[in-house]
């Protein structure tokens, strides 16, 4: 007879229930004491023998029905409370896109020995105002501001932010030990709507961002140095891939 592999969930739910069984056994046993009650009588008050409260007690309730820890619990005047956990999937953080690329670049860094920050403060002041992924690339001497959008709503807006990071970082690294340059590069999303944007005002963006976006591509994926001038490259985080931008093909 071919025994059937379990399910992930399964054995993660068994695991958890296991864990679950023992905090409600620990706690049944404390209140239990506090009081005053013997197996015996908190048993009699639910239905259950001395030996299968003390069974519950050591931790081994998990296949125990809800009705049972329920009726332990109103023994014990502390009633169950049961609910499910927040929602732990990835899909439920309001962030998960960006973080998806921001996840990408980081390993990136990672795998060519830049030291990286995520979400960092160019105003330690007010955090909110934070540059997406920064990666400090000490052979070059280059501190690199990498900006992700999954969509831009705001293309002027968008670009005066940067522009004030670009500034203020510009600080932070002529702080270091020798000074580095600061280069820049957008990542967008490669969506339809992010094409459709870039394809109706190439001439706007060619103007802000006047670096080889193939060069910024080889530069982010590698240990090479980034061009001086601003970069623009799309990002499509699900397939781990960096593609550049043809601003005259779009």
């Amino acid at each position: 007879m071919v025994r059937r592999k379990r399910a992930p969930a399964v054995i993660a739910g068994a695991r958890e229930a296991r864990a679950i069984a023992a905090v409600l056994g620990r706690e049944t046993k404390s209140t239990r004491r506090q009081r005053r009650l013997t197996q015996t009588e908190l048993g009699r008050r639910v239905g259950l023998s001395q030996s299968e409260i003390s069974y519950l007690e050591c931790g081994h309730g998990e296949a125990t029905s809800l009705a049972t820890w329920t009726a332990i619990g109103m023994a014990l005047g502390r009633p169950l409370s049961v609910a499910f956990s927040r929602d732990i999937s990835v899909s439920a953080l309001l962030d998960a896109g960006h973080l998806d690329a921001q996840e990408f670049v980081l390993r990136l860094a990672a795998a060519h020995g830049r030291t990286a920050r995520f979400e960092l403060p160019t105003r330690p002041a007010n955090p909110s105002l934070s540059i997406d992924v920064c990666l400090r690339d000490r052979r070059h001497r280059v501190l690199i501001l990498i900006e992700v959008w999954n969509r831009l709503d705001d293309v002027g807006n968008a670009a005066r932010t940067t522009q004030r990071k670009v500034v203020e970082a510009s600080e932070l690294a002529a702080a270091h030990d020798p000074p580095d340059r600061v280069a820049m590069c957008w990542l967008l999303v490669d969506t339809a709507a992010n094409r459709e944007i870039v394809r109706r005002y190439p001439a706007v963006f060619r103007a802000m961002f006047n670096g080889s976006s193939q060069a910024w591509v080889r530069a982010i994926s590698s240990d090479s140095a980034p061009p001086a001038q601003s970069g623009l490259a799309w990002i499509d985080p699900r397939n781990s891939r960096l593609t550049e931008i043809r601003l005259g093909t779009i």
